[in-house]
């Protein structure tokens, strides 16, 4: 049985995945090649050659890429953090992006010590990407997760109980809506930190296809303007945190001074600041709850 050198094979399918607009050809194709083989990405090198079969399967998942199918939903996860999520149809995919999110929590949550377990929330978990990760880091915390959709919801399930089965503290996930003025009222006051990555594009927003087609709907877009989830959550956030709780709400580059004015227009925050991504680009809003 004659084996396949690896390069070549990457080589094309990188050609074929730019030709068909795919953003990072060559590392969607090099993703691909280690899940067919098995590996992490960076052991590559180690593995110069393909079967057969594996060269198949690796040109059918390329040629998949190529039609614009998330290279998350072909691979069969996204990373957070220092832990991999199962991803696939009816949930949204994690983005890099939310990772400098999840780095200022857990920035903040430093801060906050080890003298308490602290209570952490995320809204929209969608995957439960925040809210796993952070129970990952910091097994102490007490990590409270709501999703409404129910098919998110399933995967955050699936993922919760992975990660618990290999050994990470439990999080506590809740159907309901991040607007409900009753979610989670039995934490009111006593919340340290809330984190969310809602839905927040606007309605009129031009999308990649692997966004428009694949993703949910009902996690990308949050009305005309991409804050009608965020405008009522505010209350939500400023219900939950205790004083000198924190938030950090993740936003449409579009609107980080709207987020921040929502923020700023309750009454009960302060240090509101805009964070930019890693492309400069506004991405989420933190504040900081006072009394009142």
């Amino acid at each position: 049985m004659s084996r396949a050198p690896l390069r070549p094979a990457i080589r094309e399918a990188a050609d074929i995945l730019a030709a068909a607009g795919v953003h990072s050809p060559q590392a969607d194709a090099e993703f691909l090649a280690a899940h067919v083989l098995g590996v992490d990405r960076g052991r590559l090198a180690l593995m110069p050659m393909l079967t057969p079969d594996q060269l198949e399967e690796f040109r059918k998942l390329v040629a998949r890429r190529a039609e614009r199918v998330p290279l998350q939903h072909l691979t069969g996860t996204a990373a957070m953090g220092e832990i991999d999520l199962a991803v696939g149809p009816g949930v949204f995919v994690p983005r890099p992006e939310t990772e400098l999110l999840f780095a200022w929590a857990l920035a903040r949550l430093e801060q906050i010590g080890h003298a308490h377990p602290p209570i952490v929330v995320d809204l929209c978990t969608g995957s439960g990407a925040l809210a796993l990760a952070i129970a990952h880091a910091r097994p102490d915390a007490q990590v409270h997760a709501v999703e409404l959709d129910p098919e998110a919801l399933a995967w955050a399930r699936r993922n919760a109980l992975q990660l618990a089965d290999e050994g990470d503290t439990p999080i506590d996930l809740h159907a309901g809506d991040v607007t409900d003025p009753a979610i989670l009222d039995d934490l009111d006051g006593r919340v340290d930190v809330v984190v969310s990555n809602p839905p927040y594009i606007p309605e009129d927003a031009q999308l990649d296809p692997e966004v428009m087609d694949h993703d949910p709907h009902r996690a990308l877009f949050g009305g005309p303007d991409g804050l009608s989830v965020i405008r009522p959550m505010v209350d939500t956030i400023a219900r939950l945190l205790r004083e000198n709780g924190v938030a950090a709400v993740e936003h449409d580059d579009t609107n980080g001074s709207g987020v921040a004015a929502l923020f700023a227009a309750h009454g009960g925050f302060t240090d509101i600041v805009e964070h930019p991504d890693l492309a400069g680009k506004p991405r989420f809003v933190v504040a900081r709850r006072i009394a009142g």
